[in-house]
């Protein structure tokens, strides 16, 4: 799926969302990345095989 001569990470990679934007939404809070996932502005993402990844902002100490 990806054309960049640096791939991206795949969408079941830990670093998934190191992908590169392909389309943004900021006004309703989510982005298409290159390798299909849907991340939104809460940090859960939606993989593209329809997983749901749970926001997972850091916590403060």
């Amino acid at each position: 799926m990806c054309r960049h001569p640096e791939p991206c990470p795949s969408a079941d990679s830990p670093d998934r969302e190191a992908a590169a934007v392909v389309v943004a939404h900021p006004e309703q809070g989510w982005s298409l990345l290159c390798n299909a996932v849907v991340v939104f502005d809460d940090t859960g993402d939606l993989l593209p095989d329809g997983r749901i990844i749970a926001p997972h902002r850091p916590t403060e100490a």
